[in-house]
């Protein structure tokens, strides 16, 4: 039996404005997303019957709603309606990224899922359409799938590569739970932020503009944001709830993160401009590096 083993990276929203809000009921979004090298890791390993496996490391997670089980059969599903023999696959999730705190770890989960079933299975699958059917898990997933940096527009769908400098960040989980539909539901929230271009970004005043609320709304949130603020520029990620200081170098962020309160947790990753995934199967697409059991 074949087996693929790959990460599944976090992201971080640099910036996040709301442009505007569609008829049917989404925001439309600018932001430009960029990878950390802290990451979940997935094993996937082709099986000899149709049938579909899941195992993680979380319990709670280990379920049929799992992005991971989700992307599996929609792929299996996409294989079927191109009359390609039906395939099977056990997929093992190792979770060390918190989930609902912004950083994009379900999404990614799926995202990495859909690129190794691909190759794995070796389906005729283009890039446009799997970005497509990452689209139907979510609107961040598609980010993942592409794999590069980028300016997000639309519903964060709409990709231009970027590459922003690629900092040393502290990421704060102050360990509170924010509903992302009450945020974006929320009558306060400011949708009017004007349009700026892909290509200017990093010379325009940027923020989240989702910050002020979820402060308002989540106390331990804003306590976590002031305290960060004195060791470095900080910004929550998404609709939170946690948050990232940039830094010149590891050690000044492991420095903050040693002076952390401890009823929070934390960890220093560095910038990526290219997610490590495409690398990683680049690289066993050239070099055939795919373990054999």
């Amino acid at each position: 039996m074949e087996t693929l083993i790959l990460p599944a990276p976090a992201k971080l929203n640099l910036f996040l404005h709301i442009t505007g809000r569609r008829e049917d009921g989404y925001h439309e979004l600018q932001t430009v997303f960029q990878f950390l090298d802290a990451q979940d890791s997935l094993s996937f390993t082709r099986l000899v019957t149709p049938t579909l496996e899941f195992q993680c490391s979380d319990p709670v997670l280990e379920n049929d709603d799992n992005l991971v089980v989700r992307a599996a059969r929609l792929l299996q599903q996409w294989a079927q309606e191109n009359q390609l023999p039906p395939q099977g696959v056990r997929i093992i999730l190792d979770k060390r990224l918190p989930y609902g705190g912004g950083l994009g770890g379900g999404s990614s989960d799926a995202a990495t899922t859909l690129l190794a079933l691909r190759q794995l299975w070796q389906l005729p699958i283009s890039t446009s359409d799997l970005l497509l059917l990452g689209l139907q898990l979510g609107a961040d997933v598609p980010v993942f799938v592409n794999g590069h940096a980028a300016f997000a527009e639309g519903v964060g769908e709409q990709l231009t590569p970027v590459t922003p400098s690629s900092p040393w960040y502290l990421v704060v989980d102050p360990r509170v739970q924010i509903s992302t539909a009450s945020i974006f539901q929320h009558p306060d929230l400011r949708r009017d932020c004007p349009p700026i271009a892909s290509h200017d970004w990093q010379s325009q005043q940027t923020e989240n503009v989702i910050e002020p609320l979820v402060r308002r709304l989540y106390p331990e949130v804003a306590n976590a944001l002031d305290w960060l603020v004195e060791y470095a520029p900080t910004r929550l990620t998404g609709t939170g709830a946690c948050l990232f200081g940039s830094f010149e170098s590891q050690e000044m962020a492991r420095a903050a993160l040693a002076r952390m309160p401890a009823q929070w947790t934390g960890f220093v990753a560095r910038g990526l401009n290219e997610s490590p995934v495409c690398q990683l199967l680049r690289q066993a697409s050239t070099d055939n590096l795919t373990n054999h059991d």
